[in-house]
């Protein structure tokens, strides 16, 4: 069985010779007394005095993708629900306003804090789920299924039940998982491709040129450069929206419905922290301990702050936390906690203007956004899959995990990376039971002794 914040262990001693550095040099890759509730990390004082040799052209770059990621499309899945429930614009903006000003204090106090590329968002999981609900309960109504969600979420990592069930969790259906969930970033490059040729080819070309020639620059930078110039060259900015305007946020006072509370509620709660334990494998993928019960705390904790202002939970964006950790972030991993600072002033930026900031966003073309979010998620691909079939155990729990997360599947309102860790660990303990017996760490010939 695994465990992701105990004793060291095979990965903490693959942190320790990351690029010819000492375990010294990382020891904000991993978390101190991680036996303590609230983990502790190297604090903010460490990482504010190493930001200046941190904030480098590859963490600022990963950070303006995952931002740009997490600002175009995703916010439009609010404003077309919102619009769909017929909420006022003035509760709209408060939604959004609230969801990216808190995700971007996560950000900022996690990666200070903790010195690792944590980006604190919503889920787009969570954000269809409330949107769908929003046909049969007010939203009233729903702020009081949010506020249910948050302290059932507070109350898992408070209790350190999380870690329990984090460290249960063999690594190589949680590397599938990871893998099958954020692989159709990648596959939808070959249908933003067709949507729009010459945008998408560009983004390729500058992404190839950079990935060859300037290996000092991560090749996303010259994808978001160069597609942004075919934008510009082609006319592809959307201007069809009615200028921009601004709308004060409008608040509204929770009402108590129980069957939004058990219907929504503990669904939603299950949804968040999927995308949470999604988020601590892209961290564990990529050779960091996150602090898994102080992620769940501070998941639990902002969504209560979020939901009070109109928004729906807050949780570690999954796909934008693969974007600042991967290595188009920075050749050392030390350096990649500086990605979610930039992220994060975008996104609290973008909060606070969010009338203004959602017609802006709405002119950049989505097959640009694709491509831009696939060719990020290459690397961190590369790790998950190595992790998931490199080694002799628990391969067909970890192939089912990845065929349920590739098939993005959603039931009862819980999205495919709850049920894809659900299959793989059904399947391995019918059928590799063997498997829980042996050592992770161990070689395929130690494994066979055992």
């Amino acid at each position: 069985m695994t465990s992701t914040n105990s004793s060291p262990s095979a990965r903490d001693a693959g942190a320790a010779v990351d690029d010819g550095h000492t375990d010294d040099e990382h020891i904000a890759d991993g978390v101190l007394e991680s036996d303590r509730l609230i983990e502790r990390g190297p604090g903010p004082r460490e990482s504010i005095r190493s930001l200046r040799r941190s904030l480098n052209i590859s963490s600022v770059g990963a950070g303006v993708v995952s931002a740009v990621f997490g600002c175009t499309g995703p916010a439009l899945i609010i404003v077309d629900g919102a619009d769909s429930a017929g909420l006022t614009p003035g509760q709209t903006v408060a939604w959004i306003s609230a969801v990216y000003v808190v995700g971007g204090l996560i950000s900022f106090i996690m990666g200070l804090y903790y010195k690792q590329p944590i980006v604190g968002a919503w889920s787009i999981p969570a954000a269809a789920l409330v949107v769908s609900s929003l046909e049969s309960y007010s939203l009233a109504e729903m702020i009081g299924a949010y506020l249910v969600a948050s302290v059932l979420v507070l109350v898992l990592g408070l209790t350190g039940w999380v870690r329990v069930l984090v460290a249960w969790i063999p690594m190589p259906i949680l590397m599938a998982m990871i893998g099958g969930v954020l692989i159709r970033y990648a596959v939808n490059v070959v249908d933003a491709t067709a949507a729009a040729p010459i945008v998408v080819a560009a983004a390729l070309l500058g992404y190839v040129l950079l990935s060859r020639f300037v290996r000092q620059v991560p090749g996303v930078v010259g994808a978001l450069v160069f597609g942004v110039a075919a934008v510009l060259i082609t006319g592809g900015m959307d201007s069809s929206g009615n200028g921009f305007t601004w709308v004060t946020p409008e608040l509204t006072a929770p009402e108590w419905n129980l069957f939004a509370m058990l219907g929504v509620g503990i669904p939603l709660a299950l949804v968040i922290q999927a995308e949470n334990i999604q988020s601590m494998g892209v961290l564990i993928a990529e050779g960091y301990r996150p602090p898994v019960n102080s992620i769940t705390v501070i998941s639990g904790a902002a969504s209560l702050a979020v939901a009070w202002m109109g928004g729906h939970n807050a949780s570690i964006a999954g796909p934008m936390t693969a974007i600042c950790g991967s290595p188009e972030a920075g050749r050392l991993r030390r350096d990649r906690y500086a990605s979610v600072l930039v992220n994060g002033t975008i996104f609290v930026t973008f909060g606070l203007f969010a009338s203004v900031a959602v017609t802006l966003v709405t002119t950049l073309p989505a097959a640009l956004i694709t491509a831009l979010a696939g060719l990020a998620m290459l690397g961190v691909l590369l790790t998950a899959f190595r992790g998931a079939f490199a080694t002799s155990t628990f391969r067909l729990g970890a192939l089912v995990a990845m065929i349920i997360g590739l098939a993005n599947v959603t039931i009862l309102g819980i999205s495919a990376p709850f049920w894809a860790l659900l299959g793989g660990l059904l399947v391995s303990l019918l059928l590799e039971f063997d498997d829980f017996r042996r050592p992770q760490g161990a070689t395929d010939q130690e494994k066979e002794a055992a």
